[in-house]
């Protein structure tokens, strides 16, 4: 179903290990017949019980990031002890919205229907995202619930940019030189009709309908100027009788920027890494009981 690419060795020895493979994802053409992922961590298969399995979503605004630069949170993800598939999903404008979404609900798919072999027997399946991955997380399990499956046992967003209306506290208040102009350009550019804002899965922060989404981890920062959206649609779940669990975690964390920096020795270290890491295991367990 996949070819195996070159291997690549883990950039730091206490990291989990990760290998690049193209996947087909039943994508017809003008659109990719094979999607680049990158696996992080692995599971035994002599092991007698499943491992979580999550399908991930880099940062970068919607027209930028890769897989080279979002490895920081598949690490964690998978230091927490889950197989994480993270995506080399089309990036704006050339690709514009819904394209994106619609090759993360494909590679959903396609994890769902092996995640024996990725994950384990009957493998809890998640979606995870940070910033614009967030965004495409949220939306992807939208797409799942309304497109009756596959069954999600969780989402988990950090930093998710939700809003394009860009008119939060947080954003007008942050630290972040001229801000908004990076999220503004992204949403400008990923949203190639200005009707596409109104669309719940682009904009998961204005959706109307909540209800039947599975339960969410929900992280931001006290300097992240994504924050007020963020709790905002924490806030939005639960009116609809969804569990959640938010957290604000403390500064500086240089979010969302810093998702993106180099996956290095220092970058793992971060002061922030952590008490993310602890967040994704806490999730993971309580989903299994």
């Amino acid at each position: 179903m996949h070819s195996l690419q070159k291997p690549h060795a883990a950039v730091a020895s206490a990291a989990p290990a990760w290998v690049d493979k193209q996947i087909n994802i039943g994508l017809k053409p003008p659109a990719s017949p094979l999607l680049n992922v990158r696996f992080y961590g692995r599971h035994d298969p002599s092991a007698t019980a499943p491992v979580p399995l999550v399908v991930h979503f880099h940062a970068g605004a919607f027209v930028a990031g890769s897989l080279e630069e979002g490895g920081c949170v598949p690490r964690l993800l998978a230091a927490s002890g889950a197989v994480v598939m993270s995506l080399d999903y089309p990036l704006a404008p050339a690709n514009p919205f819904p394209q994106a979404i619609e090759t993360g609900y494909a590679a959903l798919v396609w994890a769902f229907k092996a995640r024996q072999k990725l994950a384990g027997k009957d493998a809890l399946v998640f979606l995870a995202g940070e910033e614009a991955g967030g965004n495409l997380a949220a939306a992807v399990a939208l797409m799942a619930r309304d497109r009756h499956g596959p069954k999600l046992a969780g989402q988990i967003l950090l930093s998710p940019m939700l809003n394009p209306c860009m008119a939060t506290e947080s954003l007008r208040h942050a630290d972040a030189g001229p801000v908004g102009c990076t999220w503004a350009d992204g949403w400008h550019q990923y949203l190639a009709r200005v009707d596409n804002a109104a669309h719940p899965y682009a904009a998961p922060g204005n959706a109307l309908r909540l209800g039947n989404l599975p339960p969410t981890l929900l992280l931001t920062a006290q300097d992240d100027p994504l924050r007020d959206e963020a709790l905002d649609y924490a806030d939005r779940l639960r009116v609809f009788g969804r569990l959640v669990h938010s957290a604000v975690l403390p500064g500086p964390t240089g979010w969302p920027v810093s998702y993106l920096e180099p996956a290095d020795a220092a970058r793992e270290k971060a002061a922030w890494s952590a008490g993310v890491q602890q967040q994704f295991s806490d999730f993971f367990s309580s989903s299994i009981l």
